[in-house]
């Protein structure tokens, strides 16, 4: 189990999915992203909000709890999605859009409207590619606003991200076994 940590669900449990296919962010990542996020955007409300590679939907509910008017949350594990539609409604989360597919595969859509936080979590074992390719789609199709703001998630094992065209770290993090890029759309060039 895992809880949120703050705004209006706070303390709210949330189930999380068996085996270790997934890793929930923990609670001191999660506070030190959405302090960090909160002074970048001024605060959660009205914003939307997508969550990709949502495990339990931790991340984008904890959006939702502290005043966003819009999550998509996006699992391509079936049950796993069905778990995070499960935690929705258990914290009262009506917002809430559940996307069952794989990222890639939803990101080469174009959204209704853009996003102005993206949290990307991607499982560890996830190839350098493959995540730069989710990056490359996010801006090749529209799904950031122009202010927003993006928080890659990976092993501070690792190697720092491979950004795409069109974006740019404005911010790195480690906590722990834990590293946190802030990107943000890159400003046209001359």
């Amino acid at each position: 189990m895992t809880r949120l940590i703050g705004g209006a669900a706070g303390g709210r449990r949330l189930a999380t999915p068996r085996g270790d296919a997934t890793r929930p962010t923990s609670d001191r990542v999660r506070e030190a992203l959405f302090s960090a996020l909160e002074a970048a955007t001024g605060g959660f409300d009205g914003l939307r909000v997508l969550d990709l590679y949502a495990g339990s939907g931790a991340l984008g509910l904890e959006a939702w709890s502290r005043g966003a008017s819009a999550v998509t949350l996006v699992e391509r594990d079936r049950a796993t999605a069905g778990l995070v539609r499960r935690n929705a409604a258990a914290v009262g989360c009506e917002v809430a859009e559940v996307v069952t597919g794989a990222v890639a595969t939803t990101l080469r859509t174009p959204p209704a409207a853009p996003y102005d936080v993206v949290l990307a979590d991607p499982p560890y074992p996830l190839g350098e590619e493959a995540v730069t390719a989710d990056l490359a789609a996010l801006v090749a199709h529209g799904w950031l606003d122009a202010d927003a703001v993006v928080v890659l998630e990976r092993s501070a094992r690792g190697p720092a991200p491979t950004l795409p065209a069109g974006l740019e770290t404005v911010r790195e993090r480690t906590y722990g076994e834990t590293a946190l890029w802030y990107l943000r759309p890159a400003p046209p060039g001359p």
